[in-house]
């Protein structure tokens, strides 16, 4: 089942074309990579999914929205239903991990007191940091960080992860780690898009789609052998 479908997309940023003729179908559970260098157009297009950067044209449908016809209204209904990822984290600094969470479920939908534990111990346990609601932002490590925005970006359970540049700021070791858990969740059918410039990360993924970003052009192929990309 296809959950995003573009077709002959272009998207501008301050009205000026960044994107041109997109063609793309992601179906559940297909895990994505993007590839190319800083202002290539990855975040662009990531942005472009969740209505922060306006498609100039084509036909553009994400989960039962059309991205051509949306209304004001409609856009915080699409990002409930998508779970995004960012690298600097956007943790809320004054509040501890569980608060973190917290905020987001009271935010984004009715649910009691009960099912909003529940909820927050669920991801807590499935990012592997059952422990952790106590810490402050500050108190985890960069990796421990990013498995808790994880966490966040799961917890209205969404049919599509959005992550950019996830394990630019981490040691390899702990990149892989956090590959193993998007591996996982793509395998659960859940439809996994990843803006990096780390091409071994891609490469060590086997079954993945990798998409290349140049000079606003994208094709999907495999990774380059000459990691161009790579720090």
């Amino acid at each position: 089942m296809s959950v995003i479908e573009y077709k002959k997309v272009c998207v501008n940023r301050q009205e000026q074309p960044v994107l041109k003729d997109i063609n793309l179908t992601v179906d559940a559970g297909d895990l994505v990579f993007l590839l190319g260098r800083v202002g290539s157009g990855k975040t662009t297009f990531l942005k472009s999914l969740y209505y922060e950067a306006i498609i100039a044209s084509g036909e553009a449908r994400i989960l039962d929205f059309n991205l051509r016809e949306m209304k004001m209204n409609q856009i915080p209904l699409l990002r409930r239903q998508l779970g995004i990822v960012f690298q600097d984290f956007q943790l809320l600094s004054d509040r501890n991990v569980h608060a973190n969470l917290e905020f987001v479920l009271k935010a984004t939908g009715k649910r009691t007191k009960g099912e909003i534990e529940s909820r927050i111990s669920e991801v807590l346990n499935y990012v592997g940091m059952t422990n952790k609601g106590y810490r402050m932002p500050h108190e985890l490590s960069g990796g421990e960080q990013q498995r808790i925005v994880i966490a966040r970006a799961l917890l209205n359970e969404p049919k599509i992860i959005l992550a950019d540049e996830p394990t630019g700021n981490l040691d390899p070791i702990t990149a892989n780690e956090l590959m193993q858990l998007f591996r996982q969740i793509a395998s659960e059918k859940t439809a996994v898009i990843m803006a990096t410039h780390r091409t071994q990360i891609a490469e060590g993924t086997p079954g993945a789609r990798v998409l290349h970003f140049e000079n606003g052009n994208m094709t999907e192929g495999a990774v380059a052998s000459n990691r161009l990309f790579e720090d």
